[in-house]
């Protein structure tokens, strides 16, 4: 298992959680940090499965994460991870910094969370509510991400390299809570079901998802 920060931080800060979508990475973040923070959780509209309208009213995007600091409201996994780490957490280990080994990899894979792979995803949903089938480019394009992520499983313990880092906590959410949802089986992938049955032994990981999807295990196999 890898190393636990310990130790609480005061804070004023509140997650928005909507269930079953990526703001379970910021309480993940929070409980590895070991900030003291208020969760507010928000069950999807049953028939739209979209944001119910109190969530919808804190951020004009109405869509998850939010967090409120105080008079401050943000969205965005990545804006919020960065305002977290830089105002309650600076020279936290989960960032590596420049003159690090891992800071180029961790770069990488931090960005690489949303700008391809939940991209990737949005993609698949989206052909599959128009009732139709991924065109081949697009299809490859998906592919090509995952075998590029049991590739780098194989090569380093975590995605930003020997350590948890934000990318994990950035990258997670499309491997377990997402892929719940879409079927897709992992067998073939031997370093990514051995990467998640690291991140399940964390018990900053195991505390964030008891808080976040009550009754509802997480996908780690």
């Amino acid at each position: 298992m890898g190393p636990q920060l310990t130790g609480r931080i005061q804070t004023m800060l509140t997650v928005h959680h909507l269930r079953i979508s990526q703001s379970e990475r910021i309480v993940w973040l929070a409980e590895e940090l070991g900030i003291e923070y208020d969760l507010k959780l928000y069950n999807r509209d049953p028939e739209t499965r979209l944001a119910p309208p109190e969530l919808k009213a804190i951020h004009p995007m109405q869509v998850a994460p939010v967090i409120t600091d105080g008079d401050l409201v943000l969205g965005e996994s990545g804006a919020i991870v960065e305002y977290i780490i830089g105002k309650y957490a600076p020279g936290t280990p989960l960032v590596p910094g420049p003159d690090h080994p891992d800071f180029a990899d961790h770069l990488y894979w931090f960005h690489f969370a949303n700008a391809t792979f939940m991209t990737n995803g949005m993609m698949q949903i989206a052909v599959n509510f128009a009732g139709a089938e991924m065109p081949a480019p697009l299809m490859k394009r998906v592919t090509n991400a995952w075998e590029q992520i049991e590739r780098r499983l194989g090569q380093a313990d975590y995605f930003g390299g020997a350590q948890l880092t934000t990318a994990d906590i950035m990258m997670v959410f499309q491997l377990t809570t997402s892929r719940a949802f879409n079927g897709m089986s992992i067998d073939h992938m031997p370093n990514l079901k051995a990467y998640l049955q690291r991140i399940g032994a964390r018990e900053a990981y195991q505390r964030a998802m008891a808080k976040c999807e009550p009754g509802m295990p997480p996908k780690l196999d």
